[in-house]
């Protein structure tokens, strides 16, 4: 179970950690090529002790009796080198960048301020958070740097440094909300840029900055006595700002996350052929020389040494011909269950059409595999399937049923999916309610109610028709 959880990307670590703390699983050497099949995951582990090449003593790494006494071996015995010369080097790049927190210091160290003003500037910076707010009130930081590092203080001192480092880039950083934030860039915008205007959206952002949120934009022509046009100009200059400055530098020393499908299925002239990510997979063995050393020791089972010593070595050959048989299993269930959900969506993986998703959930799989809803549950949460549509989790093909008009069973998914291209198609000027959206879901043969809608909206992540208006 807990090698079934395990993604393909993490596999290979986890048989690397096996083959470290057990000498008697190894990597199987060659360059014949294996496919993922079913008869594959059949094949009798006794297998595994046939060698295919004549083994030679003097190429053996270890003393028996240093595994015997393994209490205190020495590190340098445990070391394990599993390549070759010939094997693919793959080294992770390290970047090296200067952190949000250490470039905001150095630009306190360009100022001109004194030993107090430049500690009290420090523990500011020390309290902004990722995306460059201050989010901790003045008065509780004064409280803290008398506390902390007995610098009484008030709330106009720490407000004038501040200001001081509200100065730093990237603009708005330092800001205690949003408003201060985009205020802060828009004077600075107006400081660099004089010949352009910024007026109406400073106005905008200081005066009616709730209406703005709401977007309540009738009560802003009204209140502030302007055109739709001029609203328009000001509102594209807000958009235009950063309303987290501290993350355009924190992204930057942040690693892509990529992902490493552990299915592919094949499009093949209208036939859907599935297989399996085996990159991060490895053939195992046993190896031959324990093989052969459990042969040797159990010649000679009266001494107390070689006694120990086969207790020894056929725990460690046990334990190998588990792992790899558990790792043989894992194939077979992951295969199983794939091919099974593969079958059950066909026309989708066929097509694409999200619209032919039928409805699935983790019950249906499991009695066609006959296995139990948990293996099941633990296979689609942590497992990707590479289309000729994309790389999918495979937990997004389920979902539950509803009928239509017709009495015919349709997916969640397809719903949510009708709902979409229904929003993305409206007026954004006028964009459609809930109400209305249930209404053309109806229109369309599918009688939900409003609240369903908007669970479907919000779980497609969707803002009410408020909020997606534009001009």
């Amino acid at each position: 179970m807990k090698l079934l959880q395990i993604p393909s990307v993490a596999l290979e670590q986890r048989i690397k950690q096996e083959i470290e703390e057990n000498p008697a699983l190894e990597i199987e050497e060659g360059e014949q090529e294996h496919e993922d099949t079913l008869d594959d995951f059949e094949d009798d582990t006794a297998e595994d002790f046939e060698a295919e090449e004549e083994y030679d003593s003097t190429d053996d790494e270890f003393d028996f009796d240093d595994y015997l006494d393994y209490d205190d071996i020495a590190s340098y015995k445990l070391a394990a080198n599993n390549s070759s010369p010939d094997d693919d080097r793959y080294e992770m790049p390290f970047s090296s960048h200067q952190s949000f927190q250490d470039f905001l210091l150095q630009q306190l160290g360009y100022r001109k301020l004194d030993e107090r003003e430049h500690i009290i500037g420090e523990y500011i910076i020390g309290n902004l958070d990722d995306a460059g707010y201050l989010n901790r009130p003045l008065d509780a930081l004064a409280d803290d740097l008398l506390f902390a590092l007995n610098i009484k203080t008030n709330r106009k001192e720490l407000l004038e440094v501040l200001k001081v480092i509200q100065d730093f880039d990237p603009p708005g950083v330092g800001a205690r909300n949003l408003q201060e934030c985009l205020l802060i860039q828009l004077f600075r915008l107006q400081e660099e840029e004089p010949d352009k205007e910024f007026r109406l959206a400073i106005m905008i952002v200081d005066r009616f900055f709730n209406e703005f949120t709401k977007k309540h934009y009738d009560k802003i022509l009204k209140r502030a006595e302007i055109s739709e046009d001029e609203l328009k100009d000001a509102l594209n200059e807000i958009l235009k700002l950063n309303p987290k400055p501290g993350n355009s530098m924190s992204d930057a020393g942040r690693t892509s996350q990529y992902v490493m499908p552990d299915f592919i299925i094949f499009n093949n002239d209208g036939q859907l052929e599935l297989s399996l990510s085996s990159r991060n997979t490895p053939e195992l063995r046993v190896s031959k020389a324990y093989a052969e050393m459990l042969e040797t020791y159990s010649e000679n089972k009266k001494s107390k040494s070689n006694k120990d010593a086969v207790v020894f070595v056929k725990q460690k050959i046990d334990s190998a011909r588990w792992f790899i048989d558990a790792i043989k299993q894992r194939q077979n269930t992951l295969y199983l269950t794939m091919h099974a959900i593969m079958n059950y969506q066909y026309e989708y993986f066929l097509t694409g059409d999200e619209t032919k998703l039928k409805p699935m959930i983790l019950k249906d799989i499991a009695e066609i595999v006959n296995l139990d809803i948990s293996t099941i549950s633990r296979v689609a949460n942590s497992k990707y399937v590479q289309t000729p549509f994309g790389t999918f989790l495979l937990k997004s093909f389920f979902s539950e049923s509803m009928q239509n008009d017709e009495g015919e069973e349709v997916s969640t998914r397809e719903i949510k999916k009708i709902l979409s291209d229904c929003i993305d198609a409206e007026n954004k000027s006028k964009p459609v309610t809930d109400e209305q959206l249930t209404t053309i879901l109806k229109e369309k043969g599918y009688n939900i109610a409003r609240r369903t809608v908007a669970k479907y909206r919000e779980q497609l992540n969707i803002p009410v028709a408020r909020l997606r208006k534009e001009l």
